[in-house]
């Protein structure tokens, strides 16, 4: 029988049956999907085949997006499968989403082709300096090329997102306390999850999603995953990581060298657009952030 994972708690599976019933299915300790390496072979928006509650097949995916954990691990978790696109929720503060943390998001979702859009929440809280800082990252992606939007979760008039997520398959994402339980509450006009406080001591968001679930909206869905607090890349070769910094792979088409990777080497276009300010030097930070992961890669 055939069905959709909608919902995984790490031990067992929900499975969306084709004829709308669901069902709590397992898998056997040795079940592993060909080709990927993860913590899960089975993961929200997977269809699969099951027997007698058990999962015994996962049809060939249209897409996932993957994350390595920070400690740089070898261990890799599947995020969701056959998504249309990827929003994540941020915050500038209470608590603070650092752009490397964005920048790792979207160069991810680059690498993995899947659309991206992100979200900028808690304007409700934003002092003007705040919000003008929100309005200078905001310029700074759409000059790239990324859909962004500012709201508050709590004060609702959410009919942009609303649209933005209209018929499509989406997985919601972010730092732990950024919000993400309160926009999906909102955006069903009930609780569909718990939302948590702030930490005090710390200004960092504790965590109140433990699982990854597909909730069903209107004629598109939403993939809710647990908060994560960093965003390790997986498989990313050291010559392929300006590839996923659009700006970058654009202006270095220009270098002298056709293996430029853009740190040292003369005749290199990114460092002068870089010295006249036409890449953002946070957006370079974060590339030279993810060459450093592959340097590490290599002695693991």
């Amino acid at each position: 029988m055939r069905g959709l994972v909608i919902k995984s708690t790490g031990s067992s599976y929900i499975v969306r049956m084709d004829d709308g019933s669901d069902v709590e299915c397992h898998i056997k300790g040795n079940f592993r999907i060909r080709g990927i390496r993860s913590t899960n072979p089975v993961a929200v928006g997977d269809y699969v085949q099951i027997d007698d509650d058990w999962i015994v097949d996962v049809e060939e995916r249209k897409n996932y997006i993957i994350r390595r954990s920070t400690n740089l691990s070898k261990e890799s978790h599947i995020l969701a499968a056959n998504i249309d696109q990827v929003a994540l929720v941020v915050t500038i503060n209470h608590p603070i989403t650092s752009t490397i943390f964005i920048d790792r998001f979207l160069a991810t979702s680059e690498a993995y082709r899947i659309p991206a859009l992100l979200i900028f929440n808690k304007l409700d809280i934003m002092t003007d300096e705040e919000s003008a800082r929100i309005d200078e990252l905001r310029e700074l992606y759409e000059s790239i090329g990324y859909t962004t939007l500012a709201i508050s979760a709590i004060s609702g008039h959410l009919s942009a997102i609303q649209d933005q997520l209209s018929g499509k398959v989406t997985l919601l994402s972010g730092n732990s306390g950024v919000g993400k339980s309160t926009l999906l509450n909102a955006l069903f006009g009930k609780e569909m999850t718990r939302t948590g406080k702030i930490s005090d001591a710390h200004d960092k968001g504790m965590h109140t999603t433990t699982f990854s679930e597909m909730y069903f909206l209107n004629d598109g869905a939403i993939i809710d995953t647990p908060g994560i607090k960093g965003f390790g890349s997986v498989d990313m070769q050291r010559e392929e990581v300006s590839h996923y910094f659009r700006e970058i792979f654009r202006v270095g088409a220009d270098c002298r060298f056709g293996n430029c990777t853009h740190t040292n080497e003369p005749g290199c276009a990114v460092q002068e657009a870089l010295i006249k300010g036409n890449i953002a030097i946070s957006r370079y930070e974060s590339y030279l952030s993810l060459l450093g992961d592959c340097e590490e890669s290599k002695y693991r």
